[in-house]
């Protein structure tokens, strides 16, 4: 297995490369200009602002900017931001952990919900439970994550008072009352984004096994006398979650795509609120240095995927 990763992680260098030339050209052609406030400020000579664009390379061609932002990157430099004056690795360090854990958290509660409830549809098809439950999953995943993330504090916020619809990164306490007050301003975004993915991740578990369950060999298998448990866990679900665990991984992209709208909403200080800042204030180092990293992220998770194809199929093997 070590040689197969060692060959994924080195062709993951040819498509960041081609990811990041596609991100900074279109950040560079976009317009707006960010030091447009310096503009504007009448305390601010013109001499200063045109000293700033010359300092970081603003009027330089493209391609040459790109270099410049490539070989500092290669060297450990994410640049500067405009805005917040401070380095964006500072920036970035400073927000993914609060992103990955509400991601993560997120979609464990997805695959709690999917899991069982699309492995036991599938096992009693067009029953009551199967119906209720497409019924549900269809309306989860309509519903987009900022109506129901507006239900939820209107009636867990506002209503009953039970939960912080603002998300506070500096909680003054300690011990377990730090943890339990984190884990109550927590619970609205994970459950958010958990019941989205869960619903829409339900719909495929249950198509997928129930294809898989239909199969000879799963047959056979009862034929031979086994439990039916036996058979359904071991033999039809271990085959009929690797389409799913594709799904998942190359459905990534959206899962950060609705953390950032989730994070807007609720105030979470994760990256997706860090970037939507930068696009407003058209903080372009910002920009650039969040949107590689979720392309890295998304990267790493479809390698994820790969790898777990050969725990749940043993005929595939990695060369």
């Amino acid at each position: 297995m070590g040689p197969y990763i060692l060959r994924r992680l080195l062709l993951m260098v040819p498509s960041l490369l081609g990811i990041s030339v596609v991100l900074f050209t279109v950040l560079a052609l976009a317009p707006g200009d960010p030091f447009e406030e310096l503009a504007t400020n009448p305390n601010v000579p013109a001499e200063v602002r045109e000293m700033l664009r010359a300092k970081f390379g603003l009027d330089d061609p493209v391609w040459q900017r790109y270099f410049h932002w490539l070989t500092a990157m290669l060297r450990g430099d994410w640049g500067f931001s405009f805005i917040s004056r401070v380095d964006v690795d500072q920036l970035i360090l400073q927000r993914v952990p609060v992103t990955l854990t509400i991601i993560g958290a997120s979609q464990l509660v997805a695959l709690a919900i999917a899991l069982p409830v699309g492995i036991y549809s599938a096992t009693r098809p067009y029953s009551l439970f199967d119906q209720v439950a497409n019924t549900l999953a269809f309306i989860g995943f309509s519903l987009p994550t900022f109506f129901t993330g507006i239900l939820f504090i209107l009636l867990f916020s506002i209503t009953l008072d039970w939960l912080p619809f603002v998300y506070r990164a500096d909680i003054q306490a300690s011990g377990w009352q730090w943890w339990w007050e984190h884990l109550k301003q927590s619970i609205m975004p994970v459950m958010v984004l958990g019941l989205f993915q869960g619903a829409s991740w339900t719909r495929y578990v249950r198509s997928a096994v129930l294809d898989v369950i239909r199969l000879d060999y799963v047959t056979t298998a009862r034929s031979k006398g086994l439990a039916e448990r036996v058979v359904v866990l071991k033999h039809a679900v271990r085959n009929g979650l690797i389409p799913v665990v594709t799904l998942v991984a190359l459905q990534m992209p959206a899962v950060f795509g609705g953390a950032i709208v989730t994070e807007q909403i609720f105030r979470v200080p994760g990256i997706g609120s860090l970037l939507i800042d930068a696009i407003q204030r058209n903080d372009t180092p910002v920009i650039m240095a969040v949107t590689f990293v979720l392309a890295i992220l998304v990267i790493l998770f479809n390698l994820l995927a790969d790898l777990l194809y050969g725990v749940l199929d043993p005929r595939i093997t990695y060369r």
